[in-house]
């Protein structure tokens, strides 16, 4: 099992940045894939970017040049900067590690203001 918790979401206006966080514990040697997704009201949950246990990313089209994903393996930590933000970024953001299965975190909100 792992356990997954994010921190960092809030409210900011359009063109700021933020940083989540996401710990990961449990048997976190077992994870390949750790990535974030987001999902806005009445939408499907989408994937924004992930990165493999050698530090391949990949990202959602949409995020391209202005989020980047890194994870430090030390602290069991994956980050997602995320800058130039705008409106339609807004969404609850989740946390995910593959091993084979999918864990979850429970979600942080970001809020970008027009």
């Amino acid at each position: 099992q792992v356990q997954l918790v994010e921190s960092g979401g809030g409210l900011v206006q359009a063109g700021g940045s933020l940083r989540l966080s996401c710990l990961a514990s449990g048997n976190i040697f077992s994870i390949n894939v750790m990535g974030w997704y987001r999902q806005a009201p009445g939408k499907q949950r989408e994937l924004v970017a992930n990165i493999t246990r050698g530090g391949s990313t990949n990202y959602a089209d949409s995020v391209k040049g202005r989020f980047t994903i890194s994870r430090d393996n030390a602290k069991n930590t994956v980050y997602l900067q995320m800058n130039s933000l705008k409106p339609e970024d807004t969404a609850v953001y989740y946390c995910a590690a593959e091993d084979g299965r999918k864990y979850w975190g429970q979600g942080t909100q970001v809020t970008v203001s027009s």
